[in-house]
């Protein structure tokens, strides 16, 4: 094998920590769909350059933590390959679903209903049952859609194989509902005592979705 080179095997082991459900069925499939182009040796044998694992890296990190559809993802390789910058605003819309305090603001982002369904994969029927369901809507006084519509369409399209849909999601929009009520009513007599403290409801919010989270989790172990 040529200096600098790794078989299909040696990639997959090298990023199976950082991305577990990595398989050699999956490098082929983005191969297939001309995410990555490996050579190939006389004997027929993929070779992997260390360009091609940092091309690959990316696609499984924008999967993994952007939750981008590959025709997202193959339009800013193509960006890349040209020498530009690839969408900024597709390639961090979707990260970060439950920020950390500690973590840097994101910034905001406006998407009009086509952009919103390019980057988030979502099917137009699926995102019309979102907004029958009043799931998803532009902000407020506006046609465009925010970081939060986005997050929402992405996990419906990746909740639609294990069959949940809509009329699943207006469980937990009723219990998010349920919890803004719990949050007003903690934050309105602190903020009436400290007028200042505008970051408390952001705060608050914080705690009561890991606690959620938490909840989920254990109740999911059992």
């Amino acid at each position: 094998m040529a200096i600098g080179l790794r078989s299909i095997g040696q990639v997959m082991a090298m990023l199976k920590t950082e991305y577990p459900d990595v398989t050699i069925s999956k490098i082929r499939f983005l191969e297939a769909e001309g995410l990555i182009s490996p050579e190939r040796a006389p004997s027929g044998y993929r070779r992997y350059r260390d360009s091609d694992i940092e091309r690959l890296r990316y696609v499984l990190d924008a999967q993994k933590n952007h939750y981008l559809p590959l025709k997202v993802i193959k339009d800013n390789l193509d960006s890349m390959d040209r020498g530009d910058q690839p969408n900024s605003d597709s390639r961090n819309a979707s990260e970060d679903i439950v920020p950390t305090r500690s973590a840097p603001p994101k910034r905001a982002i406006r998407m009009t209903r086509r952009d919103l369904l390019k980057v988030s994969g979502l099917s137009e029927s699926a995102m019309s049952e979102l907004e029958r369901s009043g799931l998803i809507a532009p902000r407020r006084g506006t046609v465009y859609y925010g970081r939060d519509q986005l997050t929402i369409a992405v996990i419906v399209r990746k909740l639609a194989p294990f069959g949940m849909d809509a009329r699943h999601l207006r469980v937990i929009k009723q219990a998010a509902e349920r919890e803004v009520g719990l949050i007003e009513q903690a934050v309105t007599p602190y903020l009436r005592r400290n007028p200042t403290a505008q970051q408390i409801p952001s705060e608050i919010m914080q705690l009561v979705l890991h606690a959620h989270a938490a909840i989920l989790r254990m109740n999911l172990s059992q």
